[in-house]
């Protein structure tokens, strides 16, 4: 008894001392990697992110696992300054994302910023994309690039979003278990070799399915990622692999009278039509990279090309009534959609001249069919199901760019940064469905978008910046297809919107403070809007010049050897300083209601703040407990501001402890435990908004006080 006693204790001791040392070591890992921070993003060649000359951030990936069940980019990029990310809970829909303002337009789905996995886009063409295949599992980091020099990634690029997954550096699998409020549940499997001395495969599929907590919100995914990896002398490899299908219903918006009577309900033509959404998409791309040697200008080459294909079935709440005009296109949307693209570039140096010349070209095509949502009349129609075919259309964007970049290092304190980026998009629509009219038609818009920027290094950990620049938004494919005087053929007079962007910062990097503050204003020329809607088709118009100053702050902070703060705060100024006219609601064929100007522009915050307190309790021992808290001011739902998602404040608790198994660290066992209480006070309020709604539907209630435990299982072999 008192050896095996003894034993225990010994095993006990092993154990501890293991996980005080894992302890340590991750404390300074996070040290190093806040002070030391890597970025891509809107560089030449990777750069500390001390030494931009523009707002970017990067979320690591501690952050990323101690922010949910890595289901939604919003539970860990609400403390990024300057990014508007709000959770729909309608996983129909995508995240409601805007930077400094720009996005905030879309209603669903995500437009006018740029989104990235591992230098593959997942934007299309035409400015509109999504992020439901981001592997936040897998990832390294997310990059969130804002203002002037997000404009050299091109057409509606009003800020840019890049994930960056992470290298297998060892044998390991992992089983990640989620469970939480709402029938959330989530099982993740992976593995992750390396193989031989060149060659590394990292793969992982999951499984996520969630009730809701309101009726007909059900949603299932399962997604998988493939990465495999190659090394030689000179050369390096990545090939790119995901898959991912989704099942989901849609619970529609709520109007005014809805949200305050009970804002976990659900409109009720939501289930009587049982509108909901199918989507699946299959993508892979291969990044090739040689490195020349230093005794080359040419430093490196490298190649990006990808392909892919996106399938997509969403029925809506259109009444029967309203598709019997001729002119309707139903209300099923169904298209399968082709994508492609190519990005070569080459990097120079010349002394302390840093140059990259690049050409990329991208292509989407898509089969757009539509569909009524009801069979039959009278007694025997039923709602919800696919009816008559009512548009039959391919769709085809091609884009075309040439971009250079230049850093240069002036003086010893002094760099400067210039780049500019030349190119086209054009649209073409063929339609095959012509009892309705011909809405065939072509468009083709160009575009040079230049950015410079200096950066003035004053002393050690302290530096200020300036940056100015010109972007380019194009309309999408949905915002050109139809005419407002209801005629056939593109919307031949909705231009394209050009923004003239400056931004001012400084930065300063102490060994227990880091803080970023930037002052920022945008001038938009024929800012796109909502002109027309009706029977199911919208059409779209120019309303004339727009605004958006504001101020971002990011703080971090170790009070203590063991409690650190961070803090984000936003403020936006984002106004339309042209009048115009536009419509006060569905069915309507001509706008009468008059938007002053001064008016805030529709879905943007003006206030938003977000701030973390995390302790770690026991020196040298792997535990956790934070407390987070964001804050957001009122969002008008429409252009006229004739209502608002109130603000809200709501609080978040948190705490993770990691095990680890066996009797030395080398064994590689170890097990994750996360636990989260998400709007602690059980607080109703609105999470995002539908903007400009044609039926008022605008509010999208947040989710009830909900918890969350994960479970994270790995280890070596």
């Amino acid at each position: 008894m008192k050896a095996s006693g003894s034993r225990r204790a010994s095993q006990f001791q092993v154990a501890m001392l293991s996980a005080a040392v894992f302890a340590a070591t991750q404390s300074m890992a996070q040290d190093a990697a806040r002070l030391e921070q890597v970025i891509v993003t809107g560089s030449v060649t990777e750069r500390r992110l001390a030494d931009t000359p523009y707002a970017i951030d990067a979320v690591g990936v501690d952050t990323l696992r101690a922010a949910g069940a890595m289901v939604n980019l919003s539970e860990a990029l609400a403390r990024v300054p300057g990014l508007t990310i709000n959770n729909r809970n309608n996983y129909a829909q995508d995240l409601q994302i805007s930077s400094r303002g720009f996005g905030a337009r879309s209603g669903f789905g995500v437009r006018g910023l740029r989104l990235y996995t591992d230098g593959i886009p997942a934007s299309m063409p035409d400015g509109q994309g999504q992020v439901t295949h981001f592997d936040l599992a897998g990832a390294k980091r997310v990059e969130v690039l804002r203002g002037p020099f997000s404009v050299l990634y091109g057409n509606s690029s009003g800020g840019v979003i890049s994930l960056f997954s992470s290298a297998p550096t060892e044998p390991r699998f992992n089983v990640d278990v989620d469970g939480g409020s709402f029938g959330l549940k989530q099982l993740r499997l992976g593995v992750q070799a390396p193989l031989g001395e060149s060659l590394d495969v990292k793969a992982q599929v999951s499984k996520f399915e969630i009730n809701g907590f309101r009726p007909h919100s059900e949603a299932q995914r399962t997604l998988g990622n493939v990465r495999l990896g190659w090394h030689g002398e000179n050369d390096r490899v990545t090939v790119l692999v995901s898959d991912i299908t989704q099942v989901a219903n849609d619970p529609l918006g709520l109007t005014r009278a809805q949200i305050d009577a009970d804002p976990r309900q659900t409109t009720s033509v939501a289930e009587q039509f049982n509108t909901r959404k199918t989507a699946r998409q299959s993508q892979a791309g291969t990044r090739w990279q040689h490195a020349f040697g230093e005794n080359s200008a040419l430093r490196e080459s490298a190649v990006t090309v990808y392909g892919g294909s996106r399938g997509v079935t969403q029925w809506q709440a259109i009444p029967a009534a309203t598709q019997t005009p001729a002119k309707s296109g139903g209300a099923v949307v169904d298209f399968d959609r082709e994508y492609h693209g190519l990005d070569a570039r080459l990097t120079f140096q010349f002394g302390r001249l840093d140059l990259v010349l690049g050409a990329a070209t991208e292509q989407q095509t898509d089969e757009r069919r539509g569909f009524e949502n009801f069979t039959g009349t009278g007694a025997a129609q039923v709602l919800g199901v696919t009816g008559k075919q009512r548009r039959d259309e391919t769709n085809l964007v091609e884009t075309r760019d040439v971009f250079a970049q230049a850093e240069a290092q002036l003086t010893d304190s002094v760099s400067a940064t210039g780049g500019v980026r030349s190119g086209n998009v054009r649209f073409t629509a063929t339609d095959r469905y012509l009892s309705n009219g011909n809405d065939s038609g072509a468009l083709k818009f160009s575009y040079t978008n230049p950015v410079v920027g200096l950066r003035w290094k004053l002393q050690p950990g302290l530096s200020l910046h300036v940056s100015a620049g010109r972007g380019f938004e194009s309309p999408t494919l949905n915002e050109l297809a139809y005419r407002p005087d209801g005629s056939a053929g593109f919307n031949t007079t909705l231009l394209p919107q050009t923004s003239q962007q400056i931004e001012a910062g400084v930065r300063w990097n102490t060994s227990d403070m880091n803080l970023d503050a930037t002052l920022f204003q945008a001038k938009t020329e024929n800012e796109i809007g909502v002109l027309t809607n009706t029977g199911g088709r919208s059409s779209f118009q120019n309303v004339g010049r727009t605004q958006r100053r504001g101020l971002e702050l990011g703080l971090g902070w170790q009070v203590f050897k063991n409690l650190r703060w961070q803090l984000a705060l936003t403020a936006l100024n984002a106004t339309y300083n042209d009048s115009f006219l536009t419509c006060a609601g569905t069915p309507c064929t001509t706008p009468t209601l008059a938007v002053p100007s001064g008016n805030r522009i529709a879905g943007t915050v003006a206030k938003s703040a977000f701030s973390e307190l995390a302790w770690q309790p026991w020196a040298g021992q792997p535990t956790t407990i934070a407390l987070e808290w964001r804050a957001q001011g009122r969002t008008p739902v429409n252009d006229v501001n004739s209502d608002f998602a109130g603000g809200f404040a709501e609080a978040s608790l948190r705490a993770s402890h990691t095990f680890l198994l066996g009797q030395n660290a080398a064994s590689g066992r170890k097990l994750e435990l996360l636990a989260r209480i998400d709007n602690v006070s059980n607080r109703s309020h609105v999470g995002s908004v539908i903007v400009n709604d044609g039926n008022a539907r605008y509010f999208e209630p947040a989710a009830p006080r909900t918890a969350l435990l994960s479970l994270r299982y790995s280890a070596g072999f």
